[in-house]
């Protein structure tokens, strides 16, 4: 990966909507060269996808909480049933396994202070070999969906 191949993961950062053409001029390139690198950056999954991004509020999901999960075990049948069952659950936005105590960090979003006990109690408090959750509400983003650095 080059200069130029940075750069065009940097505009498509700010803008995933770029036509090839306006990403070329904006790197510099012509359309034909730029198209190859944008094909090989995708085939070598630098870049995995495309999507929209929406905004929570907009679409009612006006709570977000940190959640923390520690869990009773950890063998593998455990852990691939609980991020089986986790998978399952549209409301959890991101779920990352940590090393250390706790062991997992999700994202999840609700209506509303409501909606997130039913979701806690009737979804994520059952979760396979979960032994305790510990819920952070989240007051405002500060960062939030950041490009990587060239």
């Amino acid at each position: 990966m080059d200069d130029v191949d940075r750069q065009i993961l940097a505009e498509l950062q700010q803008d995933g909507r770029l036509t090839v053409t306006e990403l070329a001029a904006r790197v510099r390139l012509s359309v034909s060269p730029c198209h190859r690198r944008l094909r090989e950056l995708e085939r070598a999954g630098a870049i995995s996808g495309y999507r929209a991004v929406v905004e929570p509020a907009a679409v009612g999901l006006n709570f977000e909480a940190l959640v923390f999960v520690s869990m009773r075990q950890e063998d593998r049948d455990t852990v691939a049933e609980f991020e089986s069952a986790l998978a399952g659950i549209p409301h959890v936005v991101e779920a990352q396994r940590l090393f250390g105590e706790p062991d997992y960090l999700l994202r999840v979003v609700a209506a509303d202070l409501a909606a997130y006990q039913r979701l806690y109690d009737e979804r994520l408090a059952t979760l396979p070999g979960v032994q305790r959750l510990t819920s952070t509400l989240v007051m405002k983003h500060v960062v939030n969906d950041r490009p990587l650095p060239a």
